[in-house]
């Protein structure tokens, strides 16, 4: 009846497994029905003035003064100023570029604009800015924000990559035909079309460079065609030519209509030149706000600063506003020249005045939709998405070839080692040791390999989830799900090999539904240590801090896993972490599998002789393997949800603008 139950149930899991994947990779799965989901696209495309799939840019005109931000030490006590009293404009169809030395200020003014200032009690942040005169834009506004870091699932080529997410944001759109000219369109429009059909890469695989890189996040933002796109530093880690290419793109895209504002360092002088308008930051303060071609340098010569005949202006002007700290008198002199251009700027540059403070502008306001249909179109949302999802998942772990090879190489060489070390285990007393020990050993090697390879990926990726859910691309729920579902055939992979070598080279219980049981039972335990993985990639900030966190943490349950400290004399506060131990599940499911049944060759009265007395030595008497598959598929569970929670509650929160009147300063 046991091996009945166990076989029963591996069987039902890989059923059902089997067809959701297959189904969410061949079908479209259950979405809406045709006549449904054309009326949901008409109501879409009601709403929205400028559709996010026509292609067209709804103007946005940005102003912004009086914007102040400060950090405070623990007791309130302001210590510096990080942006002072800055006012400026940008518009449709201009490239503006916010410049200035390290340290002046030019990302937290871009973050500030983009509402991406990451939220802090130490941060004080005041001032107005309005879109289009209006402190709150319409809806038909999106914006677009790349970042320094290019981030991408590495094993997904440039089609693969835009191509997901066009689904994944334009659910307006239901016919294939239009999203592969749309993305077609896109890959011409960014040059990305000679390698759309190689992967991204990353570290260990090579791939597209990083210029082509820069271009496909540019890419991967202008599918919902937004109005305004933020770009901080986006020639960083480029050389000239790549630098100078995407640049180009930019300056493109703000001649398309859109609205580009760009922070960057010190650009060669061919860069400067596609500059519309220039903002100049020095020490949170602004010297000067204008047009970027011959104005800058004419100003600077009213007050005897002239630019050298054959200097790139970037570098003139990175000089005059940066201090030089070679000596006391170059640190002095250099102050005081900046300090005097922040005033003189501050008395004659251009006023700049806003409706009324804009702290979200960006953020879409919360549909009050309810009912049935609101139901249906969520439903049909949510399993697009995870099968979307789906997809993408399958094709990153499928095509790892490296991980994939490295995790084949290890799985073979533990098998063979352990296999070497316990050969051909007799029915001797000493044997029941050895099987104790090998089953513990199974069992952490397995639980390690998981944990390990989950958590040196997964922070970098929920780098990638946490820009992706926060732009309204999917939900986490579907996320997970896939995810789960897409490593079940290459988790599965891992252990299977292992056991596979390893069981007859040691001769366990020879019996194949041992065996398989043997298989299932490691096999539960590697999903499980995977979802642990989730959870401390999740929990900390880095890999390097998951690396550390992981094993440590592992360390604890394989203390507590029923081969080194018997359950029943475990401290009383300590009790219940067995019950969340997978491994000692693992190691109990292990044993039960392996010594009933079994017959011991005993000379003495006091030898143990049977697999069922050996049981309860460990206090394992009267359990059963179910059980133990049980408690894993809980324990997984218990990792996946608790992964949904942190995920949700580390969703990044940013800086609320305030009015003016409302600061202390």
């Amino acid at each position: 009846m046991l091996s009945f139950d166990g076989r029963g149930l591996g069987r039902i899991l890989v059923a059902i497994a089997a067809a959701i994947f297959f189904r969410a990779i061949t079908g479209p799965g259950p979405v809406l029905l045709p006549d449904e989901e054309t009326e949901d696209v008409g109501d879409t495309a009601g709403e929205e003035e400028a559709p996010s799939y026509s292609g067209k840019v709804a103007p946005a005109t940005i102003r912004w003064s009086g914007i102040t931000c400060s950090l405070s030490d623990n007791r309130g006590q302001k210590l510096r100023f990080l942006l002072t009293n800055m006012s400026g404009e940008a518009k449709p169809g201009r490239l503006l570029a916010i410049m200035g030395p390290s340290g002046s200020g030019k990302t937290t003014l871009l973050n500030v604009l983009a509402g991406q200032l990451v939220a802090s009690p130490r941060l004080h942040l005041s001032g107005y800015l309005d879109v289009n005169g209006k402190p709150r834009p319409r809806e038909g506004y999106k914006i677009a924000y790349v970042r320094q870091d290019d981030l991408f699932f590495s094993q997904l080529t440039v089609r693969e990559t835009l191509t997901i997410a066009a689904e994944l944001q334009l659910s307006e759109i239901s016919s294939v035909e239009k999203r592969e000219i749309y993305v077609k369109e896109l890959l011409f429009r960014l040059g990305l079309i000679n390698c759309a059909d190689s992967i991204v890469g990353d570290a260990k695989v090579r791939g597209i460079s990083g210029g082509e890189k820069k271009r496909l996040s540019l890419a991967c933002e202008l599918i919902a065609s937004p109005s305004v796109i933020f770009a901080d530093e986006p020639t960083t880690g480029l050389d000239a030519f790549q630098a100078e290419k995407v640049m180009e793109t930019l300056q493109q895209l703000a001649h398309d209509g859109h609205t580009v504002i760009c922070s960057i360092h010190q650009p060669r002088s061919s860069v400067y030149n596609k500059f519309d308008d220039i903002v100049l930051l020095s020490e949170g303060s602004v010297v000067y706000i204008g047009p970027a071609k011959d104005e800058p340098l004419k100003y600077f010569a009213k007050y005897g600063f002239e630019c050298p005949d054959h200097m790139n202006p970037a570098e003139f002007l990175a000089d005059l506003i940066s201090i030089d700290y070679s000596s006391a008198e170059s640190v002095f002199s250099s102050q005081t020249r900046i300090d005097k251009l922040v005033e003189e700027f501050s008395k004659n540059g251009p006023t700049i005045e806003c409706v009324s403070s804009a702290a979200a502008w960006m953020i879409p306001k919360k549909s009050a939709k309810f009912g049935e249909k609101s139901l249906i179109k969520q439903h049909g949302r949510w399993w697009r998405q995870f099968r979307l999802l789906l997809k993408r998942a399958w094709i990153q772990a499928f095509r790892d070839g490296p991980t994939n090879k490295v995790r084949t190489r290890m799985s073979f060489a533990s098998a063979i080692i352990f296999g070497s070390v316990f050969w051909r285990m007799g029915k001797l007393q000493t044997s029941i040791q050895d099987r104790m020990g090998l089953l513990q050993v199974a069992a952490i090697n397995t639980a390690m390999a998981a944990l390990t390879k989950t958590v040196s990926v997964f922070p970098k990726e929920r780098a990638i989830v946490d820009r992706e859910h926060a732009k309204g691309s999917y939900t986490l729920g579907p996320y997970l799900l896939s995810k789960l579902l897409a490593e079940i055939p290459i988790g599965a992979a891992f252990p299977l090999m292992f056991g596979t070598i390893l069981y007859p080279m040691t001769r366990l219980h020879p019996s194949l539904s041992r065996f398989t049981k043997f298989c299932g039972i490691i096999t539960m335990e590697s999903f499980a240590a995977s979802a642990m993985g989730l959870t401390v990639g999740a929990m900390v900030p880095t890999t390097e801090a998951a690396m550390a966190v992981g094993p440590s943490l592992m360390t604890v349950f394989i203390v507590f896993g029923g081969y080194y400290v018997n359950a029943e004399n475990t401290p009383v506060i300590f009790r219940w972490i067995p019950r969340i131990s997978l491994i000692r599940w693992a190691f109990q499911g292990l044993c039960i599998n392996e010594f009933n049944g079994l017959q011991f060759e005993h000379q003495n009265s006091f030898d143990i002789q049977t697999g069922e007395q050996a049981l309860e030595r460990f206090s394992l008497g009267g359990r059963r393997v179910i059980d133990t598959i049980i408690a894993q598929g809980r324990i997984l569970m218990f990792w996946y949800w608790t992964t949904y929670l942190l995920l949700k509650k580390k969703q990044p929160k940013y800086q609320q603008l305030e009015p003016p009147s409302k600061s202390n300063i």
